[in-house]
């Protein structure tokens, strides 16, 4: 009985190490995550860059008040690796500690869900894991003040 305990328990473990996310991955997820928002900071294209799939596409919903409709803005890898490099550029943008806290919301071998909650918006991102590396491959973003989006 002991044997087959044991049998089992292995078994068990090493399907989860297929399955799920091991503690580097989640060290790395949560890094990616932080690079993207950090690299905005900090104005740092490179580091934008190194976080992305070159395929990411940045999203969100607008509203454009003279025709009155709502619109689905996007974002490429390029239009991201330059507003890192101009966004902050004076320093005005964040406050002296920005708030930067990454939720993981699912993960697993090769893919990942995570929140990441800044000062004046939060993204929704998807990381996938490609050639052993972590890269953001789509990413949803709100601001908290849905006026903003008018």
């Amino acid at each position: 009985m002991k044997l087959f305990s044991f049998l089992m328990l292995l078994l068990f473990t090493s399907a989860l190490k297929v399955c799920a996310q091991n503690a580097q991955d989640t060290l790395d997820i949560k890094k990616v995550a932080l690079a993207y928002i950090e690299s905005q900071h900090k104005p740092n294209p490179k580091q934008m860059e190194d976080a992305l799939h070159p395929r990411v596409v940045k999203r969100s919903v607008f509203k454009n008040k003279k025709a009155n409709k709502d619109y689905v803005s996007e974002y490429s890898a390029e239009n991201l690796v330059i507003l890192a490099q101009t966004y902050n550029t004076n320093g005005d943008k964040f406050p002296k500690s920005p708030k930067k806290e990454v939720k993981l919301l699912d993960v697993s071998a090769l893919t990942a869900s995570v929140k990441l909650l800044a000062d004046d918006w939060f993204d929704y991102m998807h990381i996938v894991k490609v050639n052993g590396e972590w890269k953001i491959i789509n990413v949803l973003w709100q601001y908290n003040k849905i006026a903003e989006h008018q």
